[in-house]
């Protein structure tokens, strides 16, 4: 009922930065929340960024405060993830994911992206 397509990801220096776009196809009026998750090699799938469609409310995991930052468009059919700053452990698959309830896990969200990569290095 839900797609969602990841884009933006490639290979950057530390200290650049890097947009991250998630766009929403299918029955997604009552999607109520929207986040990115990340996994890189050998670690578990951890939160990143999550927000409340048609809120302020966010939420940050405290290894990326204020280095990133969520956002959607004013049809909220699209989630942005705007990345600054960047340090090497940001090296990850990087995943959009969206659901019907509030949540920041994994199994909170019902809908996955098939992930773009994301790579800092020198």
């Amino acid at each position: 009922q839900v797609q969602l397509v990841e884009s933006g990801g490639g290979s950057v220096q530390p200290g650049g930065s890097l947009n991250l776009s998630c766009a929403a196809f299918g029955y997604t009026t009552n999607l109520y929340s929207m986040g990115w998750f990340r996994q890189g090699p050998g670690k578990e799938r951890e939160g990143v960024a999550t927000l409340h469609t048609g809120s302020a409310w966010t939420y940050y995991a405290d290894s990326v405060k204020g280095r990133f930052a969520i956002s959607q468009d004013n049809a909220k059919s699209t989630v942005y993830l705007h990345m600054n700053s960047l340090k090497q452990k940001d090296t990850a698959m990087y995943y959009c994911a969206a659901g019907y309830s509030a949540g920041i896990r994994p199994n909170d969200f019902r809908f996955w992206g098939r992930g773009t990569q994301v790579t800092v290095s020198s």
